[in-house]
């Protein structure tokens, strides 16, 4: 049986497997408002492709130290430890959450399980990316142009334009493909005519991505810009090329001011937002300004709960008496849960398990230094920003596009089963 079975699902068949449901869960991010398990086949697929090739074929290749994949794992125990100190009121939600959390186990396991992908399976598996990237900016474009006034409105009231995922998620996945993009242009994954129709892409991208106007995108794509341009100047010593990216860079946000109402609204939208920090019952109406009082809400909790927290099924609830006590000009409906990764996990875990959490999440990076990975720091790099002024990991497509995206970067870091000709994206 075992020996039909490894005739019949040869390692090639396989590896075809996992880069198929690899581009299910890229597709799945674009379509969960109305295809929400896609993203969860993906993952699945990617797992079973795993196991079904360690157990027909794991003497045809050698897998990486599992503490690289391991650490990701212990993320996972780390939320479901959280049980320990939640209340029964709220172990239903304390049962969703560690189901949401299954993919810190389910992509860690499969990939480390999975031989090497060749190089142009990942390739490919990018591109879809940036195709998907682009149809879905393509759609929002043309419902922007459908609703025009309207659309331009929303922006000077916090809100934005329609987006498929939803708009933070959306700007952060642009960007990625906007990086992934240009890696493959430079190391020449990409020739002739494809590579013009890429160029092309990418400029629409960014373009796009100052139309949408989301403050978290932006600052991750301006981000990494700067890295780029450190890059070119200290490492390089390609100032041609340096300087190019930098009036790029300069040119970008004034073009985008004259060009665009949403871009230029957006930025009348956080000047008002930012100067009304000061008076609580803003914190009903701009967003910024709920953001502030989430931080400052979150750390009178962290002081009562120092070491180990409230548990990640309490949030919630222990936040809303604290708003209640010290800011009761702010309505019920606008309490909101930190929207800082960190400050959300200390809150959940304590400094204890927020420690734990930031060696584990950032180990695999660590581990991979020095070896030339630009796409697994630039994906670190947007996760850590977007940590900074969301709860990225608590959102079924947030943890699929951070997690994701991360195991395929490290993908590309192992050795190969045969000689690739191409650079392995990484």
């Amino acid at each position: 049986m075992i020996s039909f079975l490894s005739s019949f699902l040869t390692l090639q068949r396989l590896l075809i497997a996992a880069a198929f449901f690899c581009i299910c869960t890229i597709v799945g991010l674009f379509t969960s408002s109305f295809f929400r398990i896609l993203p969860s086949v993906g993952m699945v697929g990617i797992l079973v492709t795993g196991l079904l090739s360690y157990f027909l074929h794991k003497h045809k290749y050698a897998r990486v130290r599992s503490t690289v994949y391991g650490s990701f794992v212990a993320i996972y125990f780390l939320n479901l430890s959280s049980g320990l100190l939640t209340s029964d009121a709220n172990w239903n939600e304390f049962e969703r959450d560690v189901v949401l959390q299954l993919p810190f186990l389910i992509l860690p396991l499969a990939f480390w399980l999975l031989p090497p992908l060749p190089a142009v399976y990942l390739r490919n598996i990018w591109l879809t990316l940036i195709g998907a990237a682009a149809i879905a900016a393509l759609l929002s474009a043309v419902n922007y142009a459908l609703h025009f006034e309207q659309i331009n409105e929303l922006y000077l009231h916090s809100k934005v334009m329609p987006t498929e995922p939803d708009h933070i998620r959306f700007s952060l996945i642009i960007t990625l493909a906007i990086a992934a993009g240009i890696l493959l242009i430079v190391q020449k994954n990409v020739v002739g005519r494809m590579q013009s129709l890429l160029v092309l892409v990418l400029i629409v991208l960014a373009l796009y991505l100052h139309m949408l106007a989301v403050r978290s995108g932006l600052m991750a794509f301006y981000s990494l810009g700067v890295l780029g341009f450190l890059w070119l100047v200290l490492r390089k010593r390609n100032y041609y090329q340096a300087v190019q990216l930098a009036l790029c860079l300069l040119l970008l946000p004034l073009v985008s001011y004259v060009c665009f109402p949403t871009f230029r609204n957006k930025s009348v939208n956080t000047q008002e937002d930012v100067g009304q920090v000061e008076h609580t019952t803003s914190a009903n109406s701009y967003s910024l300004v709920g953001r502030v009082y989430s931080y400052k809400v979150a750390l009178k909790v962290i002081r009562e709960n120092f070491w180990f927290g409230v548990g990640k099924a309490d949030i919630e609830e222990e936040m809303a008496v604290h708003y209640r006590k010290d800011f009761p000009l702010i309505q019920p409906e606008s309490y909101i849960q930190p929207h800082n990764q960190y400050l959300y996990s200390t809150v959940a875990f304590g400094v204890v398990g927020l420690l734990i959490f930031v060696v584990a999440f950032y180990y695999p990076g660590l581990c991979i230094w020095p070896q030339y990975a630009p796409l697994l720091f630039a994906q670190y790099t947007i996760i850590t920003l977007s940590f900074l002024v969301e709860y990225t990991l608590e959102t079924q497509i947030g943890l699929a596009f951070a997690l994701f995206f991360l195991m395929l970067a490290l993908e590309g870091n192992k050795a190969p089963l045969l000689p690739d000709t191409e650079w392995r994206p990484a």
